[in-house]
């Protein structure tokens, strides 16, 4: 971005760009400061307001009140946290860490107001004498449950000690996010030999000379980004060169020096725990789990107890064959888990005949959008179509979303590729969410992925990983964009954690569908369709390596909570906890947890996930059984699933609790079950 005069704030103004987009052709970073100061200051005049009201407490003037309040706030900081995820620098990255602390502090003093929760709790004993709709009393139960469990109900010392904490953890959770940022920015793997590139397909190559020359190298470049570090592992013959890449991607924030994130895990998870003992609550776990869909730790750990065992027995046994295969090549080493996605791949080729590289070719990243794009119309009737809105980087694509009768739903952003500017992983985020309470405002969702970008010219060819994280992401942005309620509290994906993933979860299942393939899975160069026989070994082969999967992300759960569970930690060694925690559940030596500890970004840059990492798998059993639902219908679109599905998940939002929600769509609540048989742990015929 460059600079520009920060006298003409466009956070000052209205917005008269089209759809509202926020003009980020003319925000620059100076803007911030100065648009924080004032939307700061005007919501706490708003919420002092409500509260000191002298009327007796009503829904209107009450909780409409507080849904009205903070618009200016809200618009400065959904474009900020953007920004400084997709397309940072060093000034954002400098008044994120000044803001952090600030927003926490800010917060805090309204949901500690003893004023305001008395209304809110007044209303919340009353709503049914009041009359409240099912919405109305929905939206009270969330105000009310999230100002208990900020510490509204506390007494003096220990309000300002809960203060305290959050604000601490605001600070500790951006400088995690920043030293990760910073660790995978240092690292660049430049290869230039023949010798160095053996293995690697032509399109890893392209891709790879791309990334050096748009970093200012010569010859060829790996970077930190998942979508170039598991296909290197997974193609590249130079193991010397795997363990290399494997080292830098598992070490982030666990190098020592400034970026070092051990100690700040130490201390997020010593003032959690306090947080939760303040609050009544045993630890951590039990406080997040309480307003979640599982209730209970011991209940999530159910669930990844139920599953560990299959899967772990699954991974260690392609283990045993994958070692077999080193020893049959003259290899004289143990496997290791630099090794694992590339003998796991000549094993896959071996077993199911079917080789990543010869379908890379077909899963080029615009026919995968057209893909997605695609389902959401024969789903729900969306149609897409081009917008010309200000974007943050010259490579974000917008799109008009329009519903069957031709009415507006929204604008879909997406940015795709990955850039040093860009924090890694992939997210859905929203510029504005849905409401009806302000009139009709329609939701501005942005999802942002990290594929490797193709050279000028040529066309972005996704793995089939990558293929299914962009129908997951976009599963994400269906559901804010369908969104169908009044209140901004309970729009789109303001739900429980382990209930937000069904909808991103269960979109990924039509991507594996022999019709959606057919139509959508076509040769870069010629555009002839997967070869029929190509695509049947391809679907055939999708619970291959459902074990190490498994396992990777089971540990990560399993850590999760291990880390949270504790009630009084004193000095804790992160990496002997992680250890320690991973002896436990019997981790194989050969696999590495998929987001190891210190750049565990879902629990510790912000703790969005803290505790709730198991939510993957939780929402994974309801996705399971929510796609048998088409599939018992005999149409994977069928009309009247798609239907309910459309109205009880994605147009509710937090209308109502999840179980419930669910039990709408289906009928009843699920078993792991349909979880086990996805994943392919319940055929013991299954030779992987």
């Amino acid at each position: 971005m460059p600079p520009i005069a920060a006298a003409a704030n466009p956070f000052f103004e209205s917005w008269t760009t089209p759809e509202g987009v926020p003009p980020f052709d003319r925000i620059a970073p100076e803007h911030f400061r100065d648009a924080y100061a004032r939307a700061l200051a005007e919501h706490e005049a708003e919420v002092t307001a409500i509260a000191a009201d002298a009327a007796p407490p009503s829904f209107d003037n009450t909780i409409v009140a507080l849904e009205l309040s903070g618009r200016a706030l809200e618009r400065v900081g959904n474009a900020f946290h953007l920004l400084a995820g997709v397309h940072t620098n060093d000034a954002l990255l400098e008044i994120e860490r000044e803001i952090a602390p600030q927003i926490a502090r800010h917060w805090n003093k309204i949901h500690t107001n003893m004023a305001l929760f008395r209304r809110i709790d007044t209303l919340m004993r009353e709503a049914n004498r009041l009359g409240f709709d099912a919405e109305q009393k929905r939206v009270t139960e969330r105000y009310h449950t999230s100002f208990r469990r900020s510490g509204a109900a506390l007494n003096g010392e220990a309000k300002k000690r809960l203060a305290a904490i959050i604000e601490r953890l605001a600070e500790l959770g951006t400088a995690f996010s920043q030293n990760v940022l910073a660790d995978e920015q240092a690292f660049t793997l430049r290869l230039g030999t023949e010798a160095e590139l053996a293995g690697l397909p032509d399109f890893m190559r392209e891709a790879m000379h791309a990334e050096a020359r748009d970093r200012g190298l010569d010859g060829y470049a790996v970077t930190l980004s998942r979508s170039s570090v598991e296909p290197f592992l997974q193609f590249s013959d130079r193991r010397d060169l795997r363990e290399k890449v494997f080292r830098g991607f598992i070490m982030r924030g666990d190098n020592g020096g400034a970026t070092d994130n051990k100690a700040l895990i130490a201390e997020m998870v010593r003032l959690r725990a306090e947080r939760a003992r303040l609050l009544g609550y045993a630890d951590f776990a039990h406080y997040r789990l309480d307003d979640a869909m599982a209730k209970t730790p011991s209940a999530a750990r159910q669930l990844l107890d139920t599953v560990w065992a299959p899967a772990r027995s699954r991974a260690l046994a392609d283990r045993d064959a994958m070692q077999a295969l080193i020893q049959e090549e003259g290899g004289n080493f143990k496997l290791e888990p630099w090794d694992w996605r590339y003998y796991a791949e000549k094993l896959r080729h071996r077993l199911c005949e079917f080789d990543e590289a010869a379908i890379k070719p077909y899963l080029d990243l615009d026919r995968m959008i057209e893909a997605a794009f695609y389902t959401a119309q024969r789903l729900f009737g969306l149609t897409f179509t081009r917008a010309d809105v200000p974007v943050w980087h010259p490579d974000v694509k917008v799109w008009k979303v329009n519903g069957s009768d031709g009415n507006k739903i929204g604008l879909f952003f997406g940015d795709y590729f990955a850039r040093s500017s860009k924090r890694s992983g992939a997210w859905m985020t929203s510029l504005r969410d849905q409401e009806k309470l302000s009139g009709d405002i329609r939701p501005l969702i942005v999802n942002v992925c990290n594929f490797v970008k193709a050279p000028d010219g040529e066309p972005t060819l996704l793995s089939f990983e990558d293929a299914r994280t962009l129908f997951h992401e976009f599963g994400h942005a269906l559901h804010g964009l369908l969104s169908s309620v009044t209140y901004p509290t309970i729009s789109g994906t303001n739900v429980a954690t382990d209930f937000v993933e069904l909808p991103s979860q269960l979109y990924e299942h039509w991507l594996q569908q022999p019709d959606v393939l057919r139509r959508f899975a076509r040769h870069y160069r010629t555009g002839e369709p997967m070869p029929e026989e190509l695509l049947q070994r391809l679907i055939a082969a999708r619970n291959f390596n459902k074990g190490f999967a498994t396992v990777e992300y089971i540990a990560c759960a399993a850590v999760d909570l291990d880390f949270h569970s504790l009630s009084q930690p004193q000095q804790i060694d992160s990496k002997q906890f992680e250890a320690a925690s991973l002896s436990r559940i019997g981790m194989p030596d050969e696999i590495a947890m998929r987001h190891r500890p210190p750049h565990f970004a879902h629990i510790f840059a912000g703790g969005g996930y803290a505790a709730a990492y198991y939510s993957y798998m939780w929402s994974e059993v309801l996705d399971a059984d929510a796609f048998a639902a088409f599939e018992e219908a005999g149409d994977i679109f069928d009309p009247a699933t798609a239907k309910r599905l459309r109205e009880a998940i994605f147009a509710a939002g937090g209308s109502q609790e999840p179980a419930d929600a669910y039990k709408a769509f289906r009928g009843r609540l699920p078993s792991a079950d349909a979880l086990l048989r996805k994943r392919g742990f319940t055929d013991p015929a299954m030779v992987n």
